[in-house]
C-alpha cells in the first residue's frame, strides 16, 4: 500500500471546504467582482462566472450511472481531496461528478482546498512538472492514500499536450474546444475512468 504524502494531514481535512461551501463561496466572490486566487481580472472573473454557470447545469442534470452508483456504494471508509480554484475551467467540469459520486456513499468525505493557498500539497502532485487542476487525492479513513484522479478526462489531457506544440494556438477558440468536447461527451468518459478507478479501489480494499 503506497503510503500518504506528508502534505495532507487530518488538520488540513478538518479545516478544507465541503462542496456546498465551496460553491457558496464561490457565489459570494462574484457578487464582489472576485475569484479564487490573487488575479482578479475581468478575465479572471469571466471565467468564474462561466464556471460557475457549468457547475450549476451539472449539479441539477448530472446522472450517475448504475454500475458506478453500485461501485461507490460499495465503498468503505474513505476521505478525498479535491485541489482546485474557481477560475479553473476543467475543475467546474469534473467536480460537480466528483461531489455526486461522493453523495452516494456517507463513508466518503469529500472536502476541497485551493491550489494557491496550499502550493506544499500542490507540488506533491504536480502533472508533468505543472500545477493543472482539478486533482482528486483518494484516501482511507487513516489519510493512506488508495489512488488519484486529474486534472482531467484522458482525452482531454492528450488535447491539452498537443496544443503545447503548437505555436501560433489560437487560445480562446482551443478554450472553447475542450468544452465543447465535455458538452457533446456527456461525462461518458468520466463515468468509464471513474468505474475503471472504482474497481481497484474495491479490489485492492
Amino acid at each position: 500500500m503506497k503510503k500518504v504524502k506528508k502534505v495532507v494531514t487530518q488538520d488540513l481535512m478538518n479545516g478544507a471546504l465541503d462542496y456546498a461551501a465551496y460553491r457558496n463561496m464561490i457565489k459570494l466572490l462574484l457578487q464582489e467582482r472576485k475569484t479564487t486566487g490573487n488575479n482578479h481580472s475581468d478575465e479572471m472573473v469571466a471565467y468564474t462566472k462561466m464556471n460557475d454557470q457549468r457547475m450549476n447545469r451539472w449539479d441539477k442534470t448530472l446522472q450517475i450511472n448504475e454500475e458506478v452508483t453500485n461501485l461507490v456504494k460499495a465503498l468503505p471508509l474513505m476521505q478525498w481531496l479535491i485541489i482546485t480554484e474557481a477560475w479553473c475551467g476543467d475543475a467546474a467540469q469534473n467536480i460537480p461528478f466528483i461531489a455526486k459520486l461522493a453523495d452516494l456513499n456517507e463513508n466518503i468525505n469529500l472536502r476541497l482546498i485551493l491550489r494557491d493557498e496550499h502550493p506544499e500539497v500542490m507540488d506533491a502532485y504536480l502533472t508533468n512538472g505543472s500545477r493543472s487542476i482539478p486533482i482528486l487525492i483518494m484516501m482511507d479513513e487513516s489519510l493512506n492514500e488508495q489512488a488519484k484522479w486529474g486534472p482531467r478526462p484522458e482525452p482531454v489531457q492528450k488535447m491539452v499536450m498537443a496544443s503545447k506544440t503548437i505555436p501560433t494556438l489560437d487560445n480562446l477558440a482551443f478554450i472553447e474546444s475542450i468544452h465543447k468536447w465535455y458538452a457533446d461527451d456527456k461525462m461518458q468518459t468520466l463515468q468509464n475512468e471513474f468505474s475503471s478507478l472504482l474497481k481497484k479501489l474495491n479490489t485492492d480494499g
